[in-house]
C-alpha cells in the first residue's frame, strides 16, 4: 500500500465527541485505481452508522444496538463500550467528492478512488 493514500493512525476526536469507543479493525486495501476500506462493526445496525468526509478526514462512527430484556442483566461482559470510532486522513490523491459505501453483515466497505490526476495513464510516444 502506498502510505500516501490513507493515513490509519487515530486522529484527535473533536471535543463534543469524547466518550470512549472502540477501534474497529480495518483493512485497507490499494490499487491502481484508488483504495478500498473493510471495518467490521459487528452489532452496528444500518441506522446507527455513519460515514463522513470532512475535508482530508473520513470518519466512521457506529452505536451498537444489542437488546437485553428488561428484567435481565448482565454479570459479565467482555465489550463494555457501545460505540465504534475511527478516523483517516485522506491524501490529495484520492477524490473524496466519489466515496462509495456499502454495508452487509457488520462489515462497512468503503470505496474512494484515486483523483484523476493521480491516475496512471498511458502516453503514446510519436515517432519523427
Amino acid at each position: 500500500m502506498n502510505d500516501t493514500a490513507v493515513t490509519t493512525t487515530p486522529r484527535t476526536e473533536t471535543p463534543a465527541r469524547q466518550e470512549p469507543a472502540l477501534l474497529p479493525p480495518v483493512d485497507v486495501i490499494e490499487d491502481a485505481t484508488g483504495i478500498t476500506l473493510y471495518a467490521d462493526l459487528p452489532g452496528v445496525p444500518k441506522d446507527r452508522l455513519q460515514l463522513r468526509v470532512d475535508g482530508d478526514t473520513l470518519a466512521i462512527e457506529g452505536e451498537i444496538v444489542l437488546p437485553v430484556p428488561q428484567d435481565m442483566s448482565s454479570s459479565h461482559a467482555e465489550v463494555q463500550l457501545s460505540r465504534f470510532r475511527r478516523s483517516f486522513t485522506l491524501s490529495k490523491e484520492l477524490d473524496a467528492d466519489k466515496v462509495g459505501a456499502e454495508f452487509a453483515q457488520g462489515v462497512l466497505r468503503v470505496r474512494i478512488p484515486k483523483a484523476e490526476h493521480a491516475q496512471p495513464r498511458r502516453i503514446d510516444v510519436q515517432v519523427s
